[in-house]
Parts: structure tokens; C-alpha cells; sequence
């Protein structure tokens, strides 16, 4: 017995302790009063009192987190044992098909295992400062996933978006047998691993981010772009008729303007001198009784300053004007490139009338200039897949390693670009797995997880709300646990990241935490997190983390393995790397 209560304030019980105080704090306890086990935890001991904050009941050997009512001043403390100690911090006894084991406790020295539903199949985020052992925690985690013996994790699809490139040495082993690491890269000078994008699996939205948008009236300028492209996949000469149809409605539009004669001639040439076809342009022949001219010599300018021929013209592009078609968007079963959606893009400009607005014109032209950028740039090589493939097969041969078996682990190595593509890349495979896993009838067949090393570069509280209407990271996290698609967020600033996104997340392991902003934003964001577990943060040391969630009965500290073998996350040596030794 330690002692007697003799109070209790809240949820802490004091005792006057009957025993020695040394390495008693964050030890476990059971308060025994009658048909009731409570059990606490001492955090604090001071001139032979003790501080027990209860965490909860012992029922029959099941631990049950939570108070609902207090201990007698007469029940009997004492510390519990290891064997009980486990069925509260762990699963109890490991079944290897069942648990993951996270590390071991530093107080009990007890291996601490989760059951794999209770932690992986919700949103989870591995939080710490740089150095701190997040990066060595976050490879350690998953090797011990892959390592089972009996029972391996075969269709398991974690898609981990690699900030700095460094994981690929903690998984290069896994290949060639049942268990496989693929890797992509975003170095150029690597064609066969490349990331490659099919372009023709990219909606509005996705072409809004990549095209960066910034406000809600650029995107009925892609939508219009992206049916137009649907019309390529067509006959030549079906083609060439709606393209006369834009050409020619734009050229009325401006006509009937009602702007001054001279504003209007120099628009009609500057249209018809980008925008043309062979069969619409400004050398077309009109034809009129006694002679026939070039359409552009219709558009002089009379003594009294007006377009002479204006009804001539009006009447002429009316025989061009082609009511036999609708526009959709493509359905995915024809293959086009980044340079149609450009060509697509040019004559969106001219059907959606910008020409009448400064600037609406200066709002559209952005998305064609970096367009433009992105084509005459190597980063195009992105979005340059080199066969037609569908939604299905794309992410099928994502899944697939090079020995033709299941890949569990898809690194995606985007150290070689800046974080404004980077971002746009990774929202961009996170929504089509997203959408992969609603569409498909077979959802609880293959669960994804993303994982995000570096979180907060890119789920951020940014424009997308206001332009797309949503962001992908947060409806994630909002509605991707019941289509099983699972995000990990692994960030060194956690007060960077969304606030929704975070808020959502079921399980935590967060390590040693130092900037104030950010330990605040833990406090104010994380659900259940206690003071204590605040208290905590500033004096782990590297590789300890606390743990906690739904995953953990109670928070527990955790020290996890140095993966074996390490990612290339360590600091740079400068004693190696600076000093040799002088030449007498």
C-alpha cells in the first residue's frame, strides 16, 4: 500500500505516502474501493504527498479510459503490476496478425502494440521538431508493418510523398519477393522512374491547380477549355467547322461591340492572326457580285471613320456559324497532350468573349502564359505519359512493382522540384486516389494510405476553398476513412497545417516540440490532448515520442527502434566533412 488519501480535487487524488518517494512519478496506480478499480497515474510528489490523476476503471482486466465518478477516501493504492500495466498501455498479448508494434515503454521497459484498425485505419500525424526522430520513427513504423513473419501485409498501398528523398534507403530491401518498395522520382535525369502524369486524367480542378489559379472567374475559362479539347478527338473536318464556329462567333461579337471603328479593326485582325484555320482566316477569299477579295481587305476604314463593309462581314462568318454540336468534357477514352489543352485553351480566350474586359482578359491570359511556361519547360516531362492508359489501369501500374507483384510501399520522390509543383502534384494523386477508391465498388478491397512527409508545405489553409470551392487534404480527411483512404500527416510545424485536417486526425505520435507557435497549436488543435501531455513535449529526448489516441488507452511514452536500415535523414557530419589532418 502507498499510502492514505487524504483528498481529492478534481481528478487528482492526494495521498499522504507510507513509503519512500524515489521514482515513483508517472508510475500507475490502483485506487481499490470496493467492486470499483480506478486507476492513475502520480505526476507529481512533493514533502511525502503524492498527485494521482485518475484515468480511468480495471474491469475484469479490460482497462476503460474515462471518469465518471471518484474513488472512496478509504480505498487502498497501490502501484500496479507489469503483467496489468501492458493490458493498459499495449494490446496485452501480441498477435502478430492483429498489433503493430510501436516501440517500447520508458518506464516499464513493456513493448507497446496498437491494434492495426485502431491506428491505420484512421488519420494519423507524426509531429516533431527537426532532429527530433520523426523521420527515423516514420520509417521504423512501417518496416515493423512489413517485417511480420507470419502474416504479411500483402495488399496493403501506402503512397508516401517524399519531401527530401530520403525513405528510399530505409526500403530499398523490400524487392523482389512478397513484399515490394517502388520508387518514383522527379529527377530528370532519371527517365525511367519519372513521375509521369497522363494528362488526359486531369479535370478542371486539377488543371486550375496546376495552372494556378487564383480566383473563382479563371474556371469557366478551363471548362470551356476542357470541352473544347473533347471536340480533337473528332473527324478533321468536324474539328475545323466548330473551330470556324468560335472563330466567327468571336469576330461578331467584337463587330457588335459597339466600340469605335478603328478598336474594332484592329481586334478582327488580332483575332483572325492567331486564331484561324484553313478555311477561316484573314486571306479567306469573299466573295462579292463583280469581284472577290481577302476577308482582311473587308476591314478598311471610310473618310467619315466607319467600317464600311461591317454588314458584308456580319453576313459573310454567318455561313461558318455550325449549330450541330455540343461540348462535354473528354470521358477519359482518348489520349491528349499538354500542348492540345494550350491549343484548346487559345480559343476558350475567344468563345468566352474576354476581349470585352480588361480584366477578365488579364484573369485569363495568366492561365495561358503559364501554360505556355510549363510547356517550353522540362517540368512538362511530368505530364508527358508516352502510351494511352484509363484512370484504373494508371493506378493498377502505380501499385505494381517491377517484379510484376503487389507493390505495398509507392514512394514518390519529389525532392528534385520547387514546393509550389510539388504541392500541386501531390493534391493532384491525392484526389485521383480519392476518387479511384469512391468509384470503385471493391473500396474495402484496397484501402490507400497517403502519407506527406513535410504536411505542412502542402496542406495548408490556402486558396482552394475559395476557387475550387474545397480543399482535397481537408475532404479527406473529412470523408476518406469511410472510402478507406487514410492520411498521414508528417510534419516539423504542425501550427502550418490545416486546421481542419489536423483536427480530424485519430492518432498521434508526437516527438520532442520546441517553438512555442507550434506547441500552442498542439494545445488548441489536437483533440484530447491534456496539459500534461503539453508539459511533455519540450523534454523528450530524439526517438521518444508520447503517443495517444484511439489507438492508445492511455497516452503513453513511447521510444521507438532506429530503423534498420536508416533513411538519409541524419545531420551533416562537419567533423568528417571539414578537418583533415595538417602536413608537417
Amino acid at each position: 500500500m502507498l499510502g492514505n488519501i487524504i483528498g481529492i480535487e478534481d481528478n487528482v487524488v492526494i495521498i499522504k505516502l507510507n513509503v519512500e518517494e524515489h521514482k515513483l512519478i508517472n508510475l500507475l496506480v490502483v485506487l481499490q474501493d470496493k467492486n470499483v478499480n480506478f486507476i492513475g497515474e502520480i505526476t507529481n510528489v512533493k514533502d511525502g504527498v503524492a498527485y494521482i490523476k485518475l484515468l480511468g476503471e480495471m474491469n475484469d482486466d479490460n482497462f476503460i479510459f474515462g471518469v465518471v465518478r471518484k474513488p472512496s477516501l478509504d480505498s487502498i493504492v497501490k502501484l500496479i503490476s507489469k503483467e496489468k500495466v501492458k493490458k493498459i498501455i499495449s494490446t496485452g498479448d501480441y498477435l502478430e496478425e492483429r498489433d503493430l508494434y510501436i516501440g517500447k515503454s520508458v518506464l516499464y521497459d513493456l513493448d507497446i502494440n496498437v491494434n492495426i484498425n485502431d491506428f491505420m485505419s484512421n488519420h494519423f500525424a507524426i509531429l516533431g521538431s527537426t532532429g527530433s526522430g520523426k523521420s527515423c520513427g516514420t520509417a521504423r513504423l512501417l518496416q515493423n508493418l512489413l517485417n511480420k513473419k507470419e502474416y504479411i501485409p500483402y495488399k496493403s498501398s501506402i503512397f508516401m510523398f517524399d519531401a527530401y528523398g530520403e525513405y528510399h534507403t530505409a526500403f530499398l530491401n523490400y524487392k523482389d519477393g512478397d513484399i515490394n518498395f517502388k520508387i518514383y522520382t522527379t529527377d530528370t535525369n532519371s527517365p525511367n522512374n519519372l513521375v509521369r502524369i497522363p494528362v488526359w486524367l486531369l479535370g478542371v480542378d486539377d488543371l486550375a491547380l496546376l495552372l494556378g489559379a487564383t480566383k473563382s472567374t479563371q474556371i469557366p475559362i478551363i471548362e470551356k477549355a476542357l470541352k473544347i479539347v473533347s471536340i480533337f478527338g473528332r473527324e478533321e473536318s468536324e474539328v475545323i467547322k466548330i473551330k470556324n464556329d468560335i472563330i466567327a462567333r468571336a469576330l461578331i461579337e467584337i463587330l457588335s461591340s459597339g466600340t469605335n471603328s478603328s478598336t474594332i479593326r484592329d481586334q478582327l485582325i488580332s483575332v483572325l492572326s492567331y486564331y484561324n484555320t484553313s478555311e477561316l482566316n484573314l486571306y479567306t477569299i469573299v466573295q462579292q457580285p463583280g469581284y472577290d477579295r481577302e476577308l482582311y481587305k473587308c476591314f478598311n476604314i471610310d473618310n467619315t471613320g466607319k467600317l464600311r463593309d461591317m454588314e458584308l462581314i456580319m453576313n459573310f462568318l454567318q455561313n461558318y456559324i455550325y449549330e450541330g454540336y455540343d461540348l462535354s468534357y473528354p470521358d477519359g477514352s482518348f489520349a491528349y497532350s499538354l500542348q492540345t489543352i494550350a491549343d484548346a485553351l487559345d480559343f476558350a480566350l475567344i468563345s468566352e468573349g474576354i476581349l470585352k474586359s480588361d480584366k477578365v482578359y488579364d484573369d485569363a491570359n495568366i492561365l495561358k502564359v503559364r501554360l505556355h511556361s510549363l510547356l517550353n519547360s522540362k517540368e512538362s516531362e511530368y505530364f508527358n505519359y508516352p502510351e494511352y492508359i484509363s484512370k484504373t489501369r494508371y493506378i493498377r501500374r502505380l501499385l505494381t512493382a517491377d517484379n510484376g507483384k503487389k507493390a505495398q510501399i509507392i514512394n514518390f520522390n519529389i525532392n528534385y522540384i520547387d514546393d509550389r509543383l510539388a504541392k500541386v502534384i501531390t493534391k493532384i494523386y491525392s484526389k485521383m486516389l480519392f476518387e479511384f477508391t469512391k468509384e470503385n465498388v471493391m473500396k474495402d478491397k484496397l484501402p490507400i494510405h497517403i502519407l506527406l512527409e513535410e504536411a505542412h508545405r502542402y496542406v495548408q489553409n490556402d486558396s482552394d476553398i475559395d476557387v475550387l470551392g474545397y480543399n482535397i487534404f481537408d475532404r479527406i480527411t473529412k470523408e476518406g476513412r469511410k472510402y478507406g483512404v487514410i492520411l498521414g500527416l508528417i510534419s516539423q510545424r504542425p501550427s502550418e497545417i490545416s486546421e481542419t485536417a489536423i483536427s480530424q486526425c485519430s492518432n498521434f505520435l508526437i516527438f520532442k516540440m520546441l517553438h512555442p507557435k507550434d506547441v500552442d497549436y498542439i494545445k488548441n488543435m489536437v483533440p484530447d490532448v491534456t496539459n500534461d501531455i503539453i508539459a511533455r513535449l519540450r523534454i523528450l529526448q530524439p526517438g521518444n515520442c508520447i503517443a495517444f489516441g484511439n489507438a492508445f488507452k492511455i497516452p503513453v511514452i513511447v521510444k521507438l527502434d532506429m530503423p534498420n536500415p536508416m533513411p538519409t535523414s541524419s545531420n551533416c557530419n562537419l567533423i568528417n566533412t571539414w578537418f583533415v589532418k595538417r602536413e608537417n
